[in-house]
């Protein structure tokens, strides 16, 4: 779960990354999984995109892609999402440490 300042600090990181996650007409693939898994374990942070023609909202979309990939719903802005779930072994993305809670 991310702290509302480390989801500041990922959305800052998304502005200069490519969409490379396209949802079209069709339903979300074991492929389309696939993609997004592979994408999240080399990147750590993904931008994807639900078309007008999809069948899925951005939101819907971003929702089923992170549970079945193990991600984070960083933010939904119109038909853009993105993703983020840390490399385990060998992570690319230091985020701000969260305060402890008293």
């Amino acid at each position: 779960m991310l702290t509302s300042k480390q989801r500041a600090y990922l959305r800052g990181l998304a502005n200069g990354i490519e969409t490379i996650l396209i949802i079209g007409k069709g339903e979300i693939t074991g492929n389309i999984i696939m993609q997004a898994d592979t994408a999240l374990t080399a990147r750590e942070l993904i931008k994807g995109k639900a078309l007008e023609n999809s069948a899925y909202s951005s939101r819907e979309a971003a929702d089923i892609i992170a549970e079945k990939c193990g991600a984070d719903v960083v933010q939904v802005i119109g038909s853009k999402f993105v993703l983020y779930r840390p490399n385990p072994d060998e992570p690319v993305i230091t985020l701000p440490k969260a305060k402890k809670q008293r």
